[in-house]
């Protein structure tokens, strides 16, 4: 049987990775897929140094365009990244009945729905596994594996350099810039790192999850997002003190009044397996009524990681390519009819626990003050951490810091409770508040 026909748009990092694993791996994908896949033409701005990578293996061209309109390709793989310009190929190979293979998490959060509603038109498939948590395979365990369930919530630890960025504060005492610059010298964070460390990159790979999970379209403007910049050193040392460990952790679960959606730095107990995942590692943990709680776990980027999941997607629709579109997996899961407008619930809407710190003034009546505001909200204490005031401020030191753990209540209370604290004289720097990691069971 003719060999299936790829064409690579962006022959980078992982369109390199994509090239070099379909060449080491043909025999042993062919048999999987029932035929060969054989990148046949890429583009690149600079086509030396794509000629460098195929040789004469492909066709080397420098208008992304040119595979699109070539009438022998099957499959067109995106890699471009970035939302304008994708968006317009990605479109224009639906319209040319291409099927399309993307790793652009940042498209299909924004775009997704008009890009899925073109594809179902047309006929063809869109894949996007390498979109979320790199060589993880979480799409198709969403898609495919957890099938059976109604997902009630998911998890994950999705961005690795923010992961580095923490695990290297919390091993090596230092604060947040220096281990930016560090993780920039080592190539785990971009010269602008904005959409890492503020969480939009996790944030447009949990909205994917979510549309998967809960049969609801993608939905980017509706998530909360918040990064890691406003963390110190010190919290990580408190939170290690109190028995947790902070991540930025990107969760969205169904409630009874809609859905949550959410990115945001997350203290989680230390003896849960997802707060010990390390470095620039990459887990989600997904929860089922029928299978409970299960965990993935992976290289969430890199050349040939991310290429393995792009390969994977490559395998899928050359099965499919010839099967009827009813036979086919929908893009996020459901069938488009079965889609639900269950609503992303505002972030003031959530209830869970938190983390308080506070600098205030060494002096008389300080914590009444603090706990009588939180009285008065109808917010319950669960732990409190007072440090000696020459540990922060020096000998005859007069600040001290206040650490505060809270039970369940709404964000919209606790930012109240924040804003009556912070006006307190004696509070005498910005508050640092982080969200508390909650699930079903203490395992999880």
């Amino acid at each position: 049987m003719k060999p299936i026909q790829v064409g690579v748009m962006g022959l980078g990092t992982v369109g390199s990775g994509v090239f070099n694993v379909l060449q080491r791996n043909q025999e042993e994908i062919k048999g999987r897929a029932g035929r060969g896949i054989e990148v046949t033409m890429v583009s690149r701005r600079n086509t030396a140094q794509a000629l460098e990578v195929v040789g004469d293996k492909a066709k080397v061209v420098a208008d992304a365009r040119e595979i699109i309109r070539n009438p022998e390709i099957d499959i067109v793989v995106e890699l471009i990244g970035g939302y304008t310009l994708a968006k317009e190929l990605v479109l224009e190979a639906i319209a040319a009945g291409k099927h399309v293979v993307t790793a652009n998490k940042a498209l299909l959060a924004v775009h997704g729905t008009e890009i899925f509603a073109a594809a179902s038109a047309k006929g063809v498939m869109v894949a996007f596994e390498a979109a979320v948590a790199g060589g993880i395979p979480i799409i198709k365990a969403l898609r495919e594996g957890l099938t059976a369930n109604r997902i009630q919530w998911i998890a994950g630890i999705i961005n690795g350099t923010t992961n580095f960025i923490l695990s290297e504060m919390r091993d090596k005492g230092l604060d947040f810039d220096v281990v930016l610059k560090e993780a920039q010298r080592l190539g785990y964070a971009e010269a602008d790192p904005t959409f890492d460390i503020e969480g939009v990159d996790a944030a447009h790979k949990l909205t994917l999850m979510s549309a998967i999970a809960f049969g609801i379209p993608v939905q980017f403007d509706k998530a909360y997002v918040e990064g890691i910049t406003k963390l110190g050193s010190v919290d990580i040392k408190y939170a290690e003190q109190l028995g947790y460990r902070i991540k930025l952790l990107g969760i969205t679960k169904r409630t009874s009044a809609g859905i949550e959606l959410r990115v945001h730095p997350t203290l989680i107990p230390s003896k849960r397996l997802i707060a010990n995942v390390e470095g620039a590692m990459n887990a989600v943990v997904a929860n089922g009524d029928a299978v409970g709680t299960t965990l993935y776990y992976g290289k969430g980027a890199g050349s040939e990681p991310t290429a393995s999941a792009v390969v994977a997607d490559l395998v899928d629709i050359t099965r499919l390519h010839t099967a009827d579109q009813a036979q086919r997996v929908p893009h996020l899961a459901f069938q488009p009819g079965a889609m639900s407008d269950t609503p992303i619930l505002p972030m003031g809407a959530v209830v869970t626990s938190y983390y308080l710190r506070l600098r205030v003034a060494d002096e008389a009546g300080v914590l009444a003050k603090v706990t009588g505001i939180l009285a008065e909200a109808n917010i319950s204490i669960d732990a409190v951490l007072q440090r000696e005031a020459d540990e922060i401020s020096g000998e005859s030191g007069t600040q001290t810091d206040l650490i505060i753990l809270t039970h369940e209540c709404a964000e919209a209370t606790m930012n109240a409770a924040i804003a009556q604290m912070q006006a307190l004289p004696t509070v005498l720097a910005p508050i640092t508040r982080c969200l508390l990691y909650t699930s079903p069971s203490p395992r999880d």
